[in-house]
């Protein structure tokens, strides 16, 4: 398997547009694992796309509970079930997300249960194992060293960057962050940096077209990352090559990948992926 992180979802917040790119999450491939980071709605699909089936992911982690984050845990897993899921699924996320299953399962329940006695599957709940996280995170999946930095999302308390170690590589999460010094030195040296952007030329405009988001600017400037300052944190870190996420917005026609680039490149000059749906990254 080849080491590579596909970006299936990359625009940031949880409305979708007609051609319009879907919201985050990532899958990486790192050390023969499947891993997923974070799950937007349309996620299950996004993967199937990128020709890895459901019940081949090994692991599943959630940021933080904001729904642009989380929307399509319960179904992906669910589908994956109806799919053939046989093994254990670990998903780790920060504290709710057990409550979230939980939540999600009794709401399946009518179906869980007719399936279960009708077509012999499983019981789900025993196949799925939820593990709540904190910033102390260390652990090993099958080689592959994970560990967590919370990082500055206001009002999110419980949000967490990603650090994934295995075959001689490594790759850092920036999960959804302001400006935060601290991410640079967990991310130091890494091969790859996967950090969010906004663009200031298309923060009014996005405001403008969302309805009933009167506070909206209020929540992307103290709460999210411009992309000149991106570029700061990949520089500090000395990182291999920089890779955008969650762009904020990811569907404006007025902001080009050259605009993107150019805010960057005030202080960073090295490899940079302006991310769209779909998009592999080797490393």
């Amino acid at each position: 398997m080849t080491n590579r992180v596909v970006l299936l979802g990359t625009k940031g917040g949880p409305a979708i547009r007609a051609g319009g790119a879907m919201p985050t999450s990532s899958l990486l491939q790192l050390g023969g694992q499947n891993i997923l980071v974070d799950c937007a709605i349309g996620t299950a699909r996004s993967t199937v796309e990128a020709d890895i089936g459901l019940t081949q992911l090994d692991a599943v982690f959630i940021t933080h509970l904001h729904s642009d984050h989380l929307l399509e845990l319960g179904p992906l897993i669910y589908t994956a079930w109806t799919t053939g899921l046989q093994r254990k699924l670990a998903v780790y996320g920060p504290k709710g997300t057990a409550r979230y299953w939980t939540g999600f399962m009794a709401s399946m329940e009518f179906d869980h249960q007719i399936r279960l006695a009708d077509e012999g599957r499983p019981d789900l709940n025993e196949l799925v194992e939820i593990q709540e996280f904190d910033e102390g995170l260390s652990l090993d999946l099958d080689g592959v060293e994970v560990t967590a930095l919370r990082v500055d999302h206001p009002p999110v308390s419980d949000c967490f960057a990603l650090r994934f170690e295995g075959a001689g590589k490594s790759v850092v999460f920036s999960a959804d962050t302001c400006f935060f010094p601290p991410l640079a030195e967990f991310a130091l040296n890494a091969d790859l940096l996967v950090h969010e952007a906004m663009h200031p030329d298309g923060v009014e405009r996005l405001i403008e077209r969302t309805p009933g988001a009167g506070r909206l600017r209020q929540h992307l400037l103290a709460s999210h990352t411009m992309a000149e300052d991106v570029g700061k944190i990949a520089a500090m870190a000395g990182v291999g090559q920089l890779a955008l996420n969650h762009l904020v917005p990811a569907d404006d026609p007025e902001i080009t990948e050259a605009d993107w680039r150019r805010a960057v490149s005030a202080h960073w000059c090295g490899p940079l992926t302006i991310g769209h749906d779909g998009m592999v990254i080797p490393f």
